[in-house]
């Protein structure tokens, strides 16, 4: 029998705010390796372009309108999503929103919260129901979060962002200790600096082109379909005993 550790035409894989960036990078290869794929947006004209694509691969595909900071919303989109898939092998809590550069001694209460309801209660709603279905169908299951560099790095003007990015990366490792026992394995991805729609003023700039891109080893910004590989490996069995860990993508930014 050949040797096919990243087929993944038996499973189902769930991405928030998987229409488009490095969202969109992950449900493309989860996609051309077999797997059944529902992305969560907000925005439904991304989400409709984004599930035409997905669905040009050949699989099942399936797009939903979700607030991950709403918890209603989450329980009622994987409601929909097991409705229609029957199974969630591997959860990607992707789904993010950025810093608007506020300095900290201007920073309001609302704009931290704003941050912290989407980043970090966004992350605990879509994990806890996915935790909640894949201990209760058994056979185990992947959660994988999307996390930041600005967890490891300084992020001035961005406490609130790096905050909840560094918690996510702390919630993962409670997480593959707490649910091993039931096949449950956990980690993060912290991507370097990457161009999406989310950061697509803030890098190209004369500054970023000086002061950012010439630290970057790969002599690149990064792209969504930079995660495409990451996304197949940790969904697949080929991941079945690597839990608890970041992996960085930064084309060797961090080391440099």
């Amino acid at each position: 029998m050949a040797f096919k550790p990243f087929d993944l035409t038996s499973k189902v894989a769930l991405v928030t705010g998987g229409n488009s960036g490095i969202g969109l990078g992950f449900a493309r290869g989860l996609a051309q390796a077999g797997a059944g794929v529902c992305i969560w947006g907000t925005n439904e004209e991304k989400n409709a372009r984004a599930s035409a694509e997905l669905a040009q691969y050949g699989t099942k595909v399936l797009a939903l309108q979700c607030d991950v900071g709403d918890q209603a919303a989450v329980l009622g989109a994987f409601a929909k999503t097991l409705e229609h898939f029957g199974r969630v092998d591997a959860c990607f809590a992707n789904a993010g929103i950025g810093s608007r550069g506020t300095p900290f001694t201007e920073m309001t209460l609302d704009e931290w919260r704003a941050i912290f309801r989407v980043n970090m209660e966004g992350v605990f709603h879509t994990f806890q129901a996915a935790v909640r279905h894949m201990a209760q169908r058994g056979g185990g299951g992947s959660l994988i979060v999307t996390s930041s560099d600005s967890a490891i790095f300084g992020a001035p003007r961005a406490e609130h962002y790096a905050s909840t990015k560094a918690g996510v990366n702390a919630m993962v490792r409670s997480l593959a200790v707490e649910h091993a026992r039931h096949g449950i394995r956990a980690n993060a991805v912290i991507p370097g600096w990457i161009d999406t729609a989310m950061t697509e003023r803030s890098i190209h700039t004369p500054v970023m082109e000086d002061r950012v891109l010439k630290r970057i080893p790969a002599r690149r910004w990064g792209v969504g379909d930079d995660f495409s590989g990451i996304a197949v490996y940790l969904a697949s069995d080929a991941s079945a005993y690597h839990t608890g860990d970041t992996f960085i993508i930064d084309g060797g930014y961090a080391v440099f």
